[in-house]
Parts: C-alpha cells; structure tokens; sequence
C-alpha cells in the first residue's frame, strides 16, 4: 500500500496501461481510507472510450496495480468497454 502525502502525490499524473499494454488513462486522484490512511483506490481521468463507454472517469482498485514507477500497470481490468450505467 501507498502510504505517506508526498508519496500519494507523486502518482498523479502518471499514465495508466492494462495488462495487455493499451493505454487506459492518466492518474488523476488517489482515494485514501480515512482510518488506515492508505490507498486504496486510484482516480483515473480520460480514459479511451475504446475501453470506457462515454470515457467516464474510473476509479481502479489497488488490488488490481501490479506495478508503480514511471507508468501504472495494472495486473487485471473488466472486458472492456466498460458500459454506462443508465
């Protein structure tokens, strides 16, 4: 887990891939649990609207990051494209 401000805040702006190296959007927030002060959720902003339905923002579960360092790679990611919900 992230913990730390400085640490959450350098994840903004990085650039999110899936497993299978498409592009999925840019880290836009990072949500923390008020009690553990921990990451456990990453706010993906502009994501292609090959794989988000109306490129809706996202909010990715930590448990599906494999990796952090100078790009996000996520470890797993729904059958795209994700649909809107009515």
């Amino acid at each position: 887990m992230v913990q730390g401000e400085d640490t959450v805040s350098r994840l903004t702006g990085l650039e999110v891939f899936l497993p299978d190296g498409r592009r999925l959007g840019v880290v836009h927030d990072a949500v923390v649990d008020a009690n553990s002060l921990q990451c456990t959720h990453l706010f993906v902003r502009d994501p292609d609207e090959a794989l988000v339905e109306g490129s809706v923002h996202v909010a990715v579960p930590w448990r599906w990051i494999r990796a952090i360092d100078q790009i996000v790679l996520l470890r797993w990611f729904p059958p795209t494209p994700i649909p809107m919900k009515s």
